[in-house]
């Protein structure tokens, strides 16, 4: 498959009065066209960030972009004119924001934004943009679409947004889709048809970024998963070869801590320790100090990317032993 995104040695600090904070730092990973990938860690290891970098929607200041590229049908999204940019968003790369209530404008009507949306990137007419609009929140799960439009965000529930930013996102058809937890705040039924819709999508090879603490959607979903750890990539590789055989010890922690996808009893654990604080990274590997297989190496020098194959890498001490895996 054809490469859509190419994030290259991504990196994002944010100035605070407490010193500069490495929110994200040296981040690479690409999508195929077509391809689900699935951008997972714990709160605060740099996803939301990531993501947002990448059509430069962080505040600038205190955002600040400190290095990188980030390739998208050839073009290098971190230095495009502003306008070009936002020919882009939302036609060609659509986001599904993790707060919808912040997404959406107070002052006017659901309706008013669909049909703004799809009048600003295709030739249609206002009554078409309407008719279109509503299919899509039909499409979504909300109950009486029509009366939905004519609401304001203000008087629907945190679901029932959500479920209109899917379908803000949805209605365009773009390249690529950056979801940002996009069924938390769903009931499981609904869940389960949002993530139809998304299936749907990827069946007409439109891309999809998934950011999400959920690893059973990760696993019914995704093609390929990339974990991060405080501000950095840790690991990637295909999802069925990650999941069973994770080579970062982050990663079989994370796996560890939910209940056997395969349905067979499991003893949950826990992650010991805190993520560290991004102001105040630690010397060596940045898991070290909550990892059981943690030796002097590790405290002291942080480890490169071993590579396994051309879509699996882990960044551990731990592969030196790995005939295969050739440090990068």
């Amino acid at each position: 498959m054809n490469t859509l995104l190419d994030i290259r040695n991504l990196g994002i600090t944010f100035d605070t009065d407490e010193g500069p904070l490495k929110a994200v730092d040296n981040v690479s990973f690409s999508i195929r066209q077509g391809e689900v990938v699935g951008l997972v860690g714990e709160s605060g290891c740099g996803k939301s960030v990531t993501a947002l970098g990448l059509l430069r929607l962080i505040p600038m200041p205190p955002g600040r972009l400190t290095s990188g590229e980030v390739i998208f049908e050839g073009r290098d999204l971190l230095r495009l004119p502003t306008d070009e940019l936002r020919s882009i968003r939302g036609r060609r790369i659509s986001v599904i924001f993790q707060e919808p209530m912040s997404a959406l404008s107070p002052l006017h009507r659901v309706g008013a934004q669909l049909v703004e949306t799809l009048q600003l990137h295709l030739p249609i007419d206002k009554h078409t943009a309407w008719n279109t609009s509503a299919d899509w929140l039909k499409r979504v799960g909300l109950p009486d679409p029509v009366a939905q439009m004519r609401a304001y965000p203000y008087q629907l529930s945190g679901g029932m947004l959500q479920r209109v930013m899917i379908a803000m996102a949805l209605m365009l058809e773009p390249a690529l889709i950056i979801a940002d937890e996009p069924t938390t705040a769903l009931d499981v039924t609904i869940q389960a048809q949002v993530l139809e819709l998304l299936r749907e999508m990827k069946s007409k090879d439109t891309s999809l970024l998934l950011i999400t603490h959920d690893l059973g959607v990760v696993w019914e979903l995704c093609d390929r998963v990339v974990v991060m750890y405080a501000s950095r990539v840790v690991e990637e590789g295909p999802r069925r070869e990650l999941f069973e055989n994770p080579a970062h010890p982050y990663t079989r922690a994370l796996l560890d801590s939910v209940l056997s996808l395969t349905g067979r009893a499991a003893r949950l654990s826990t992650i010991e320790g805190q993520v560290p604080s991004p102001l105040a990274y630690p010397a060596g590997c940045r898991f070290a100090p909550r990892c059981p297989h943690a030796f002097a190496r590790c405290r002291q020098e942080q480890p490169p990317l071993y590579t396994f194959s051309t879509d699996r890498h882990s960044a551990c001490f731990l592969c030196d032993k790995n005939p295969i895996a050739q440090p990068s």
